[in-house]
């Protein structure tokens, strides 16, 4: 079982850059597949990076190029940077685990989310 809990959200303007921290207590995240996933305000959940310890970080089409996911299992930390923020990154952001086995979801944990809100 892991906690996780998301900081680094905030008001910031067009064109800067935040970096999001996900603190993960309880396991360690090379054991899971991270994730990332933000909710825009109106729209549903969507995935935008995924990382894995000793892996390649997959992206959305939408945010490659833009969004750099990275994690360090020492300190049990996941992190995404975004770039170049636009009005359109505006929205809740999560950290996600998931545990799989033989490539099923077996366990599942959510942060609660940090804000992100970008001005034009």
């Amino acid at each position: 079982q892991v906690e996780l809990v998301e900081s680094g959200g905030g008001l910031v303007e067009s064109g800067g850059t935040l970096r999001l921290s996900c603190a993960a207590n309880g396991s360690n995240i090379s054991i899971y597949t991270m994730g990332w996933y933000r909710q825009r305000p109106g729209k549903g959940r969507e995935l935008v990076a995924t990382f894995r310890d000793r892996g390649w970080p997959t992206y959305a089409e939408s945010v490659r190029g833009k969004f750099v996911v990275s994690g360090d299992s020492a300190k049990n930390m996941l992190y995404l940077q975004i770039n170049n923020l636009s009005p359109e990154d505006t929205a809740l952001y999560y950290c996600n685990a998931k545990f799989l086995v033989l490539g099923t979801v077996r366990n599942e944990y959510w942060g609660q989310g940090t804000q992100v809100t970008v001005s034009s």
